[in-house]
């Protein structure tokens, strides 16, 4: 039973690597906790003949049908601007479509889907669903596509679908929503005073809507203390996760933490408490981006709870099933074939070209001169 326990305690967490290569320390507990998968940054990625060597390695360390998990938002939030070239944020792209061609966001996701899978990665934690409100706008910036639900929702169907058909699974965050909040959860936990009619009517309209195209959904650090759930920061609460986003909601997907790193939560409990309360509210896969420490904090922790209490058992590996059963259908197809070099500079010559076309389109906001331009996706 023990090692079921072991094993079921890694294969609920994705971690992240500290250099470009693997530490000896780093193989040394990863063969321990043999994670569900991995997250990677500009910190880990030089060129994508180096991304893929350290991701075959680590895998080959990890659980069947593992994670190989970047943040490929485009604009900010971008792991490739320097390895690949600079993709256009989600708000200008936004921007494009409503003044120009509704078929811009999904060249968006499929570019971005060709460049995650050149690296070899099969996971990009976008799109951003949270409405661009203002008391956000300082945080979240260009990241979110508009500051209304029907805008983000149609910028989002066309995203999705342009990583499908690369192969790519998209994650929504930040489940219930970051739009009214003023704080960042990566160092505070944000306290959202919305109501729960219009967290339900507006922020929650994407996941609504969207429920059966996305593959994963990342819950935030954020606490809503105008609703059911009180002070309990979403990534810990039942209320958000089961009551909500499983039942009201119906999403049949899999359910991803926002990093357990971040000040959002680790200022509100420590690691080991944060790591239980989430599989215990319904949290399927947690993310730590960094420290070994942490990681280990949070595997014994899983595992210590599980030897102690027979219902946390249950739950742990009724959680590892489900996230198993949902790893294999998402990743097999396995990791994609390495680009040529004439095919990545090809790819990298089209996303220069979006943007270009993209920063055009959305500075020409009264313009209708445009709308039967032609694209400039084409199959590499």
């Amino acid at each position: 039973m023990t090692a079921n326990l072991r094993s079921a305690a890694g294969s609920l967490l994705v971690v992240g690597l500290s250099r470009m290569e693997l530490t000896g320390l780093e193989r040394a507990w990863m063969r321990v906790v043999q994670p569900a998968g991995l997250i990677l940054f500009r910190r880990n990625i030089a060129d994508a003949e180096q991304t893929r060597r350290i991701l075959a390695e680590a895998t080959g360390l990890c659980s069947l049908h593992a994670f190989r998990c970047v943040d490929v938002e485009g604009g900010t939030v971008d792991r490739f601007r320097d390895a690949l070239a600079p993709m256009p944020s989600v708000q200008a792209v936004t921007q494009a479509m409503r003044n120009n061609n509704p078929t811009l966001a999904r060249q968006h996701g499929e570019l971005i889907a060709q460049g995650v899978s050149a690296f070899g990665f099969n996971v990009t934690l976008a799109p951003v669903l949270d409405l661009a409100l203002p008391e956000s706008a300082a945080v979240l910036g260009s990241r979110s596509a508009a500051d209304n639900a029907k805008d983000v929702i149609a910028f989002a169907r066309q995203f999705f679908a342009g990583l499908a058909a690369h192969g790519v699974a998209g994650c929504g965050k930040h489940f219930p929503g970051l739009g009214g909040g003023n704080l960042d959860s990566h160092a505070e936990t944000p306290q959202i005073h919305r109501k729960w009619e219009d967290l339900w009517r507006d922020d929650l309209a994407p996941y609504r809507e969207l429920r059966k195209v996305m593959p994963m959904v990342m819950v935030n650090h954020a606490a809503y203390p105008d609703t059911a759930s009180g002070s309990l920061p979403a990534t810990t609460s039942p209320f958000w996760i089961t009551d909500v986003l499983r039942k009201q909601v119906g999403y049949r997907g899999l359910i991803f933490s926002d990093d357990m790193e971040m000040g959002g939560i680790l200022k509100f409990m420590p690691i080991e408490e944060a790591a239980i309360s989430a599989i215990r509210a319904g949290m399927e896969t947690l993310e730590i981006c960094h420290s070994p420490e942490l990681i280990l904090r949070a595997y014994e922790a899983l595992l210590y709870e599980a030897e102690q209490s027979s219902a946390f058992r249950r739950v742990l590996l009724q959680r590892s099933r489900d996230a198993a059963r949902k790893r294999e259908r998402m990743f097999a197809a396995g990791v994609p074939e390495a680009l040529t070099l004439e095919q990545f500079d090809n790819l990298r010559t089209r996303i220069l070209r979006f943007r270009d076309l993209i920063t055009e389109l959305a500075g020409d906001a009264d313009s209708n001169s445009k709308a039967q331009f032609r694209s400039v996706v084409e199959t590499a």
